[in-house]
């Protein structure tokens, strides 16, 4: 591709203060440095890119910026001695999206260190079913197996569980035969979430009250995505030994809890890091995605929309009006 050969892209720019998105024409001369280029195939919408696009948190870094904190595609462009031209690859993290160009473009140029060969058995639109969501959920899965949580140590909660990560959380702790309780402020995706696996649904206001130092044990394990008084709650309700592997705060990055869980039931509390995470540890997660997860079970959680409908889509993100994974076909205007 000449490096002045038109395509679509998503932009954002601040100018006086003033955060805009718009669907632009970019060349590769406009893109950040990096040793490869990817023709991106698909991208997805996290919570990170609606609010990168909305500007309603300080997300990104620099301005112009292309945002899209996933991207998997095929490499057209190389000076990369790991990769060749024609490999399939997938990217997660590594700031783009925020520092970095992303992406919310038909290409892409990145660091190649950035890149993880796609797993074989994986196709380009499963691993963008997947993406941050997904990555994250199996870490966190991983953190509660290294923290000696099994399926049969009891009760696992998932909060958020309607959303990307928390969705792929139930299906892949019911998947390896964990008993999964799913927490969700949508009682009507109840149904859909007993066909991912959960054994029990609770409304997520049974965890918006003022948190008690320790409340009644229930949960061996959780995963959460809230933050705030939300994982609070989780805190003071788990098990002894209980271990909670936190990744998100769609409810506040507070937290308002006391020593008492830690000190008096040995909770441990785990952080969960999708962004830098090591390229071994990368690599690992990628594999057990493609082995644990089918990309029939994803079809239930996962909707496509084009390019175009991404920056309308981040509102409605924001503002709790969809549900499961959004993967981006690029290439699709």
């Amino acid at each position: 591709m000449s490096s002045t050969s038109r395509f679509n892209a998503i932009r954002v720019t601040a100018d006086k203060g003033q955060h805009h998105a718009e669907l632009v024409s970019m060349s590769l001369d406009d893109l950040m440095p990096g040793d490869v280029v990817v023709k991106v195939k698909h991208s997805s919408l996290n919570y990170k890119d609606a609010l990168a696009i909305t500007g309603r948190a300080p997300v990104v870094r620099r301005f112009p910026l292309v945002p899209g904190i996933d991207l998997a595609g095929t490499v057209v462009e190389t000076s990369a001695a790991a990769f060749a031209v024609g490999d399939d690859v997938v990217l997660t993290g590594w700031g783009i999206g925020e520092s970095h160009d992303g992406g919310f473009a038909e290409y892409a140029r990145v660091q190649s260190e950035w890149l993880v060969p796609l797993p074989g058995g994986m196709t380009v639109t499963t691993a963008m079913s997947l993406g941050t969501a997904g990555f994250t959920a199996m870490q966190c899965v991983m953190a509660l197996e290294e923290n000696g949580v099994q399926p049969g140590s009891g009760d696992v909660l998932v909060t958020g569980a309607t959303g990307g990560v928390g969705s792929i959380a139930v299906a892949l702790l019911s998947g390896a035969g964990y008993s999964v309780t799913a927490c969700t402020g949508r009682p009507e995706e109840a149904s859909r979430l007993r066909e991912s696996g959960a054994t029990d649904v609770v409304h997520r206001s049974e965890f918006s009250e003022p948190p008690k130092p320790l409340a009644r044990s229930c949960w061996a394990g959780a995963v959460d995505v809230a933050g705030s008084v939300t994982l609070a709650n989780v805190l003071s309700q788990m098990n002894y030994g209980g271990v909670v592997a936190a990744c998100g705060l769609a409810h506040g990055m507070d937290l308002p809890t006391s020593v008492a869980p830690f000190i008096l039931r040995g909770v441990r509390l785990i952080g969960i890091d999708s962004v830098m995470c090591p390229v071994g540890l990368r690599k690992k997660v990628w594999q057990r995605l493609a082995a644990e997860l089918s990309p029939e079970s994803l079809c239930r959680t996962t909707s496509h929309i084009p390019l175009d409908a991404v920056i309308p889509m981040a509102a409605e993100m924001l503002d709790g009006r969809t549900k499961g994974r959004i993967v981006v076909d690029i290439a699709s205007l």
